[in-house]
This record gives structure tokens, sequence and C-alpha cells, in this order.
């Protein structure tokens, strides 16, 4: 039978104690679901030996009843409160043995996050009873703390789901036509002039019009958040006035963080992906399934350690006290564990379904498809995403490294995955600065890298192109800065990479000198026109579309302040920076040979006559073996023939041909035109050496054109009757 005790419960009569009621409720589904009747509660822990429900107060603050689980059915604890509703505010103890050595650290005075909870109440007040263990005792974790957690943790809430939708509904951007556009909930409004005071950084702030006509007009796709999943400000960057800014910490992954919520309701996040979606917007979330905010054995106890702490998480084999740490942030969630396996898909499930989310990136991916001797692509879970009948239609991003054994997993991952690539990012911030031996590994970046993506049916849009990240220089600092200046971070620069492949141009950060100014411009755009003319998936990072910056700092993880925000104080200089950007992007949405759905790969079609993709000398004659291998090539042609077919059948295609030139010498190079079929003649479509549209003029074959230094040039060729 079930009992019920109350503490510090309220001097009142208008709250009626809800536990005599309980009842055995249902084991499914797991969390607290609200029937229109009651409440069912269902938790899992295969190692308990209890579990109490605590009921609080609508503020989280007061404590007004403990009612035990009645029944424990297949590692399930559950029980049904009939009367209860939606705005309850609740918590759990668990009972069982605390024994670190054999990975076992329940503490029931320690309150516990609900891990399906929807909604959560209050912050994180960091305590030293947040700990299952006595900080200071001799026996360190092995010891145990009786103080009560209660008033420090964050608190779950029972929610009303319903929401009118309307005729809303993913957008289903294909993946040919994808850009992304990463960028963070409250940095992106923080600052922006049109968004009222009481909505900046959160998700009403987004769904202002003049917010979503800036990412609509700009001509991405598909918007990607920072992590928004609840998450905890880490204790040292507290004490020092700072913030876990990017939110890579997460402690519950159904629930929006608190802080994004201007009226502290769930539906704001819907109606922000509502607004997105009408106009033609995708919503990707960046999601961290690969660890919580527990830490290792000395972190704090807050939600699955004192669930079931050898289910949760992978630990040593040999010393069950101690975790595997493949995340680099203490802890590794065990995707193994079917019921662990059981909440990141029904995680996924619920903001896919729910709250209409178009898909996710999934933050250092492979520790998800990592068993305990090693990745396998066939791993339960990344099975589970490409098969479950919701998963498989949203977008699946993967970052595919992780700090663990093999970690670097970049092509590793099945058929119906997309990965980041740093590749791209290292190989094209080395050509652009002018390093030695870069040509070969540029022109396989320019075609999706198709030596690690091409095989199994996978499509050139499987290669996730970016060159800049929120980890990391914005494209302005990485053009203005060699070297990082991460000062206000308060960890004596030490902190964040020192392998930025930057250039300064020949003054550090920012300068008066018109011609660094001019030159670190064309960089720009030399890097925004490979990044968006290249076959793959392009991603670019908010505010670099018109040259924002951090001031040097490659690690704002920390920095909820005017380093870390959008600035919309546009220059001119990035007024004009903008509008190339978006005539790059059109450009690339209107020619489909920039992105193909099967890979240029360089072989002559003797039944069509024509290569998909010829690589040219600045002769305008195919690039030699002594060519390719000359370290101090520097220029390159890369012609894509309309008429390619880029399905399997054989048949000439009618695409438009295209002709992308690039040169990252210091001189200028005369680039003579190759020949095209009679009738066509060439145009120049984009020459990074100007801010504006080329001249419109007819360039013949044979055309010597002069290359500016360091620059990038499109020709289409078209027909005569096309003048």
């Amino acid at each position: 039978m079930s009992t019920s005790s109350q503490k510090n419960a309220p001097d009142t009569a208008e709250y009626k104690p809800l536990g005599p009621r309980i009842r055995e409720g249902l084991p499914f589904p797991l969390g607290a679901n609200w029937d229109g009747l009651g409440v069912n509660f269902a938790l899992f822990s295969a190692n308990a030996t209890k579990v109490e429900l605590c009921l609080f107060d609508a503020t989280g603050e007061i404590e007004l009843e403990r009612i035990e689980l009645p029944e424990y059915t297949d590692e399930i604890y559950h029980g049904y409160l009939p009367d209860a509703h939606p705005g309850l505010v609740y918590g759990y103890r668990v009972h069982g043995p605390y024994d670190p050595r054999n990975g076992h650290r329940f503490n029931p005075n320690k309150l516990l996050i609900d891990p399906y909870a929807k909604q959560l109440v209050g912050q994180l007040k960091w305590s030293e009873s947040l700990f299952g263990y006595t900080i200071g005792h001799a026996d360190g974790d092995l010891s145990f703390d009786e103080r009560d957690s209660a008033p420090f943790v964050p608190k779950s809430k029972v929610i009303d789901p319903a929401y009118t939708w309307g005729r809303d509904q993913r957008v289903g951007t294909p993946w040919d036509k994808t850009i992304l556009y990463e960028t963070h909930v409250r940095g992106y409004t923080k600052l922006h002039p049109a968004v009222p005071e009481e909505l900046k950084g959160t998700f009403l702030g987004l769904k202002v019009p003049e917010v979503i006509d800036h990412v609509r007009k700009l001509g991405v796709t598909s918007v990607e958040f920072l992590p928004i999943h609840a998450f905890v400000n880490d204790q040292h960057l507290l004490q020092k006035g700072m913030t876990n800014y990017w939110g890579y910490n997460s402690i519950a992954f159904f629930a929006p963080d608190p802080r994004y919520l201007a009226h502290g309701k769930i539906a704001e996040f819907k109606e922000m992906v509502a607004h997105f979606h009408k106009a033609g917007l995708e919503v990707i979330l960046d999601v961290v399934y690969n660890h919580t905010a527990e830490g290792n054995e000395l972190g704090p106890t807050l939600s699955m350690r004192g669930i079931d702490n050898a289910s949760y998480y992978r630990l040593m084999p040999d010393d069950k006290r101690y975790y595997i740490n493949d995340s680099g942030t203490g802890n590794t969630l065990d995707l193994s564990h079917p019921c662990v396996l059981q909440m990141v898909t029904d995680s996924l499930r619920y903001w896919a379904s729910e709250m209409h989310v178009d898909g996710f990136r999934f933050d250092l991916a492979t520790i998800l498809g990592r068993y305990h001797d090693g990745f396998d692509e066939r791993h339960s879970f990344l099975v589970a995403c490409r098969q479950d009948p919701v998963l498989r239609q949203v977008k699946l991003i993967a970052e595919p490294w992780d700090c663990g054994p093999g970690g670097y997993q970049v092509g590793g991952f099945p058929p119906g995955w997309m990965e980041w690539n740093d590749k791209f990012r290292d190989t094209v911030r080395a050509f652009w600065k002018g390093d030695e031996g870069q040509l070969a590994d540029f022109a396989a970046r320019l075609t999706a890298s198709g030596h690690m993506f091409n095989q199994r049916g996978r499509r050139p849009q499987a290669s996730v192109n970016f060159i800049t990240a929120h980890d990391g220089f914005t494209l302005h600092d990485l053009v203005s800065y060699n070297d990082k200046h991460n000062e206000a971070n308060d960890e004596n620069n030490q902190d964040g990479s020192n392998n930025n492949l930057s250039w300064n141009h020949g003054v550090e950060g920012p300068t008066d000198d018109v011609e660094i100014n001019t030159l670190r411009l064309r960089q720009m755009r030399n890097f925004f026109a490979t990044l968006l003319l290249a076959q793959g998936t392009p991603m670019m990072v908010a505010g670099d579309e018109f040259a924002r910056t951090q001031h040097g700092n490659n690690n704002a993880y920390c920095q909820d302040s005017e380093i870390g925000w959008v600035n919309w104080n546009l220059d001119s200089d990035g007024e004009a920076l903008l509008k190339f950007v978006k005539r790059v992007i059109k450009l690339r949405q209107s020619y489909p040979i920039l992105r193909r759905s099967r890979f240029l790969v360089g072989d002559y079609n003797e039944e069509i006559g024509v290569k998909d993709v010829t690589w040219l000398a600045p002769d305008g004659n195919e690039m030699s073996v002594e060519q390719w291998h000359d370290r101090n090539g520097r220029c390159l042609g890369m012609l894509m023939d309309g008429r390619a077919q880029e399905t399997g059948i054989r048949r000439p295609g009618s695409d438009a041909t295209l002709l992308l030139v690039v040169n990252a010498h210091h001189e200028g190079v005369d680039f003579t035109l190759p020949e095209v079929p009679e009738g066509t003649h060439y145009t120049c479509l984009i020459d990074t050496n100007l801010e504006d549209t080329p001249r419109k003029q007819r360039l013949d074959f044979g055309t010597r054109y002069t290359v500016t230094p360091r620059s990038l040039l499109l020709f289409g060729v078209q027909h005569e009757d096309q003048e």
C-alpha cells in the first residue's frame, strides 16, 4: 500500500492531500502525463527499492506532500493521482543502496528531476546539499550526505500538451536545397532593435517579424539552434560572474530551458516554430544526449545519478565508482542500455511530433554510436533512428567525433545521416590563407569530400560543409586575428583551440589600414563563395553574413554578453557583405549544378560525350599529375558540365554549365577560359574582388581573364539566344 506524509506544509486549508487517493496507475508512458482526469507518474529504475513522489506548491519552494509510488512493473515505478492536473509541481526521492564502488548512488535526501519532465520550475542554486556525499569528508564521494537538496533544485511540472497547430506542418526542404544557419536563441535577439525588451533572448523574441524577415530574405532554409534543453550553469562560471551560455550541459531532455520562456509557457516554443514554418523555415535543434550536467563522481546528484546511476551512465568496468568520460565533461550516458536508449528516442520523438521540430544536430555523436568495445555504425541508437517511422523523416546531423577511443568518425556514419565535415573547414581555411600543398584537398572539398562520403548510396549532401561554427572564430575574426584573445573568459587565455588556421592580414585586430580592410573583406567573400558554391550542405553562422565580431574570442561558451550576442548595428562593410551573401545564396538555389544529388567524380561518359567535372590549370588545359602535386599551386579551375546527367539515366542533362576559378596567390593570374560548345559564351556571375555583381560582358573561349590576387570567380556558360 502507498504511504503519504507531509513536510513543511503551509498553514492553510486550501491544500488537500492527494496521497490517500493514490492508485496503481500504469507503467507507461514514462513521465508525468495528464489524461484529463488525473496524472499518471512512471519512473524507470532497475536498482531502486522505493520511489517517493514529492509535491510542491506552484513556486516549487514549499514541499507539500510525499507519496510512495505503489507499484513496480518491469523496472518501472508508477502511480496515478486522480484530480491532479497540469501545473502540478513535483520531484522524486529515490531509495536504494548507496554503494559507489558498485555503481549505486541512491540518496533519498536529494530531490531529483524527472528525466521525462516536460517543464521545469526554478533555477539550480548551487549548495553543498546538492551532492550525494559530504564535501570535505575524509572518505570523499564514498561518504553519505543527509542534507535536503529540495530548496536548491529545479522542480518538474505537469503540462497540458494541448495546442492548436492549425495547418502547421514540417517544411520538408529537400537536402539538396538545404542551407543551415546556426544561431543561439538568446544571443540572436538580445540586441535586436525590433524585439521588445521583455521578449529579448526568448522564443517569442524569435517570432518578431523583423527577425524572421532577415532570415527568410537571407535565403537560408533551416535555422539550427544551439541547445535549448534545460541546462545547468557551472558553479565555477557563476562564481566568476559568467554562465554556461551555449547550454551544452543538459539536465532535462524533454523540457525547454526556462530562461527562454518569456511568460513561462511551453506554447511559446510552439508559437515560434509555427511562425518559422509559415515563413518556409525549418527548425533544427542541437541536442546533447552524450552526457548530463551531473559530472563525474564528484558532481551533484540532480536526476539520473540518484534514480539509477548504474543504468544511466557508462562506468569503469573494473571500478564502478568512476565514470567513463568520452564526452570530456565528466560522464557519458550509456545508450547501450535499452531504457536509456528509449529515453533518448522518446525525447527525439517528442520534439519532432509534439513540438514540430524538423531535425536534430547531435553533439559528439560518436558517443551515441559507441558500445564498450568502440564505435559501431550498427549501434542500436543509429539503427533506431533510421527505422523509427517519425525520426527517419526528420533531418539527422551528426557531429562525428568525441574524445573517446576511435572518436573521429567523419564519413563513418551510416546512410540516412548527414555529418559535420571539419576537413572542409580546415582545408578551405588553409587554402585561402595561402598555405602550401592545399590544391588537391581543396578540390576534394569542392566536390563534397567524395573519398569519405561517396559510398553506400550516400549523397553529396551527407557532407555538412562549414568554415565557422559557434565553437571558434567568427568569420570576421578569422581574417582579423592570428591568435585567440579569450582573456574575458578569465582562464588566462588557455581555453579554446590554438589551431585556428587564421590570418590577420598584417595587423592583429581592428585597423584603419584601408588596404588590409579591403583584403579582409575580399577574403570573407572568398570564404562565403567557397562555402555556398561547393557541393554538399552548407552551414553558416548567424552574424557572419554581416561580419559580426567576438573581438578575437574563439570560445565564447561562457559569454552571455555582447561578446556572444549578435550585434545588429551594421556598418557599410557589413551591409555590403550581407548583400553579397544574399546574391551568392540566390545563385546556389538557381543553378542545380551547384547542388547535385550525385557526386562529381570527373569520369568521362562516352555515351553522351561529357565529363561531369573537369579540373583546369590556368592555361585552360586539364590539370596534370605534376600540377596536382605542385606544393606552390594555388590557382585552379573547376568546370561543371550541365550536360552530365545527375541521375542514373543515360542521356544528356539540361542544367547550365558553370566554371569556378579560385586563386589564392598573392599575385594575379591570367586564366584562359576553356573551350565551350559552339554557340555559347561565358558571362562572369561572381568576382569576389568586387562587392557588387560584375559588369555583364561576353567572354569567348580562349579569353585570358586576369584573376585578382586572392579571389574567386564564377562564370556561367550562356547560349547566344540568352543575351
